[in-house]
């Protein structure tokens, strides 16, 4: 039988998709090429922003469509469904199913079947590893379309509270580069993050569980990891101790545990990151560990949201502009060749051009190397989507655009300091323009094209760079 996995949103959604494709390779399962042909689909959701949802919500339309076809009912309609109307061309059907996980389908646990009947199964937050269960239904075909398949909802099967399990591994087969989860949820509560809601308070995954998948990710050849978590900087996981006993790791010492341990073991894994981190609970002890240890990549993602004090102070982020800028004088001391990067966040409710001026302050002061810049999208259960002077959208856009003219100037300037440089970087991938040509990545998270064989991909090389052109680096391997 064969799987489809469409997955949307964060780095751990991607993570978690790669950790459930191992329970459908484990049954003999095998990935299908094209959506139209698969057996199952797989639909991997976020619940971030509204525009996500809704992108879901279409594809869950054109899967009702293609289930239709599937199915040779005889109202379907083979309109860009060319390789699935080939497929049933016979007139026997060959049915779909289709299962939803991830922070949409545990938001909509209860009415996402009553509103979309395409939907076959919904999987909860807390439920991934309870997918031998859906894959048994689907085998045996016993017809549980009804079930929504949550540990605390499964009809009777399964009733303890939910708790959320870390898979063994998260890597894909084959993968260089790969996610390893380190902690879950989030305690922050920030006004207009629905995340704390849909992901569950914070939990972190032991450190020797941790160690076991580098070992496992050393044993397949990999050259990098990025530790994730909603809040990696709040990680408080337990460590075995020489007399059978246990203690709590903070994220620095998790840091330095894992340093040591790829340096002991000589392994594979060259460059470790991180993601995401909260300001507030980035210390000083972290920077000191991320300046002394080579394997740390010098890129820092901290996403500062917002300039205003007032505004942060709505968002509950815990933290003043003044806070957020002595910490990255901080960071900076410490870490020279640090590259920063941050999210912004503009149209917040109660948000005034003078709030909008202190944003642009902020990134003049810092100079990020680059930002991911979106205006606010309420999400339905959060305090700021019903919070009085909400921002029109028009408005939004514009003070959006704002920024995004003043984040591409210092992201040019920023990035020419780098011209005349050599350094070390991860080839990732062919180019997509120019099959002479590969992309590789530095530790400080910039993209550089240069002239090489495919067979580098996956690679530490050394190259020179020459010139920009946009946002990505032009060079000469070494």
């Amino acid at each position: 039988m064969t799987y489809f996995f469409e997955t949307y949103g964060c780095q751990m959604n991607i993570a978690e998709s790669a950790a459930a494709e191992q329970k459908f390779i484990e049954r003999g399962w095998t990935r299908a090429e094209d959506a139209e042909l698969t057996d199952l689909v797989i639909i991997n959701t976020c619940s971030v922003r509204a525009t996500a949802e809704n992108r879901i919500f279409g594809r869950l339309g054109w899967y009702a469509g293609l289930k239709a076809l599937r199915a040779c009912k005889p109202d379907a309609k083979n309109k860009s469904l060319e390789k699935a109307a080939a497929y049933v061309k016979d007139g026997v059907p060959k049915p779909i199913k289709v299962a939803v996980m991830g922070c949409m389908a545990e938001r909509l646990l209860k009415s996402l079947k009553r509103d979309y009947p395409v939907v076959d199964y919904v999987v909860g937050t807390y439920a991934k590893q309870h997918l031998d269960d859906l894959i048994d239904d689907i085998e045996n075909e016993f017809g549980v379309a009804h079930k929504a398949v949550n540990v605390n909802k499964r009809d009777g099967i399964i009733t303890e509270d939910p708790v959320y399990a870390f898979a063994p591994i998260s890597a894909e087969q084959g993968a260089f580069s790969t996610y390893v989860p380190i902690m879950n949820g989030c305690n922050n509560f920030c006004t207009y993050c629905i995340v704390p809601y849909v992901r569950g308070r914070e939990v972190s995954r032991p450190v020797d569980e941790i160690l076991a998948e580098l070992d496992e990710l050393n044993k397949r050849g990999v050259r990098e990891i990025m530790l994730l978590g909603q809040n990696v900087n709040s990680y408080h996981g337990k460590m075995s101790v020489a007399d059978t006993s246990e203690k709590i790791v903070g994220f620095p010492e998790l840091l330095q545990i894992v340093s040591d341990h790829l340096r002991e073991t000589k392994s594979t894994i060259e460059w470790v990151r991180f993601d995401s981190s909260h300001p507030k609970d980035l210390s000083d002890e972290l920077i000191a560990v991320i300046a002394k240890n080579d394997c740390i990549c010098k890129g820092i993602h901290l996403a500062v949201q917002h300039g205003s004090d007032r505004i942060l102070k709505a968002m509950n982020r815990h933290y003043t502009k003044a806070d957020y800028l002595a910490l990255v004088d901080r960071i900076r001391a410490a870490i020279p060749n640090v590259s920063m990067t941050t999210d912004i966040m503009l149209g917040f409710p109660g948000e005034t051009e003078g709030d909008v001026e202190e944003v642009l302050d902020l990134m003049q002061k810092v100079q990020f190397e680059s930002a991911f810049m979106y205006y606010f999208n309420p999400r339905e259960g959060t305090p700021a989507a019903s919070m009085a002077n909400q921002v029109p959208l028009a408005e939004k856009k514009r003070r959006l655009q704002k920024i995004i003219d003043t984040q591409l100037e210092i992201t040019q300037k920023e990035m020419a300091r780098h011209v005349g440089v050599t350094e070390k970087v991860l080839v990732e991938r062919q180019s997509r323009d120019n099959a002479d040509e590969v992309l590789a990545k530095t530790d400080r998270d910039e993209r550089i094209a240069f002239k090489g064989d495919k067979s580098l991909i996956g690679q530490f090389v050394t190259v020179h760079f020459d010139s920009m052109n946009g946002n990505t680096f032009r060079g000469t391997l070494c």
